[in-house]
């Protein structure tokens, strides 16, 4: 469990603060909005009304207490560059800062954010990817590079075992896992067999990905 302080509650900041809450962690939420903040009590430990981008605000929540602050603002660059700035000032161990344009992703990093997030273009691209293959169900990206993938099995595949089709010498691909009736393997056995219906996690480039599939 960890403590975790969230500055920002339009929707990005909400959503995080709902996973926050099932995984069990302890959550201080700020936000300017009152009734915002009113919103969220029944889902952090802590909250209140104030305004981050305030250096004395921010001295009286004993910053370098939190394991993790997450600055989910993403409609005022000023301050969301600000707040990141005098948090990482102020001994917050680890900032994750939301960024709502490439710039944006710069300056923050600049402004000392340990990492960036930025859904708007993550969620693009994870859209493009998914929507423009007949054969990706899920993936997740790891770097620039490389990902893993829910695909389903080529043709060419099924009824095979794995250690025959021999995927990392051929495709450049790593297999990580089995979805089998919605339940994922990740113990995979050589001999393993690929039905039509099993979805397989791969970890790869969308190069490699394609390759399979032609």
């Amino acid at each position: 469990m960890k403590s975790i302080l969230v500055i920002g509650l339009g929707r990005f900041g909400i959503n995080t603060i709902n996973k926050l809450n099932e995984l069990g962690h302890q959550i201080m939420a700020i936000d300017t909005n009152e009734e915002k903040v009113n919103a969220v009590l029944p889902y952090v430990t802590d909250a209140l009304i104030g305004n981050a981008a305030n250096e004395q605000f921010l001295q009286t929540l004993g910053i370098n207490h939190y394991d993790l602050c997450i600055v989910a603002i993403g409609d005022n660059f000023q301050n969301s560059l600000q707040i990141t700035s005098l948090l990482k000032e102020m001994g917050a161990p680890y900032v994750v800062s939301r960024a709502s344009s490439d710039v944006h992703a710069k300056f923050l990093l600049r402004n000392g954010a340990d990492q960036i997030i930025y859904p708007e273009k993550q969620l693009a691209e994870w859209t493009a990817i998914r929507y423009s293959s007949d054969h990706i169900f899920d993936y997740i990206e790891l770097d620039a590079s490389c990902a893993i993938f829910e695909i389903e099995p080529p043709e060419n595949w099924v009824g095979k075992s794995i250690a025959e089709l021999n995927i990392r010498r051929k495709y450049n691909l790593n297999i990580v896992g089995i979805k089998i009736g919605g339940r994922v393997m990740i113990e995979i056995n050589p001999d393993m067999q690929l039905h039509k219906e099993d979805r397989v996690l791969v970890a790869g480039s969308i190069k490699s990905i394609k390759k399979c599939f032609k």
